[in-house]
């Protein structure tokens, strides 16, 4: 059973940066799929960005294209993502999910592992 622990969750100002960390155990993550969602109070959960097990694709919510970046470290088991130029609205929880060798979709329903999330809060 693939098990994830996002971290590095916690208080931006606006514009400022965060770093993300998804480790698995488990099993590796050389196989799967690793997507980042975030739910904020009040709304559904969506897709922020995922890469395909040989990191050679990403994708990103229109939101955060060109803000935030996936990337990962098989050799560390461990998926990370990079978010710049941070607002108010990614004010939520965000969570990794992971597939084996799924496409990046984005849903999270495709996403059958999921760790238990780590609180981003952008606020002045």
């Amino acid at each position: 059973q693939l098990q994830l622990v996002e971290s590095g969750g916690g208080l931006a100002q606006p514009g400022g940066s965060l770093r993300l960390s998804c480790a698995a155990s488990g099993f590796t993550l050389e196989y799967y799929a690793i997507g980042w969602f975030r739910q904020a109070p009040g709304k559904e959960r969506e897709g922020v960005s995922c890469i395909i097990s040989s990191g050679d694709s990403t994708s990103y919510a229109d939101s955060v294209k060109g803000r935030f970046t996936i990337s990962r470290d098989n050799a560390k088991n461990t998926v990370y993502l990079l978010m710049k130029s941070l607002k108010p609205e990614d004010t939520a929880i965000y969570y990794c999910a992971g597939v084996l060798f799924g496409l990046c979709t984005l849903s999270p329903t495709d996403f059958g592992s999921w760790g238990q999330g780590t609180q981003v809060t952008v606020s002045s």
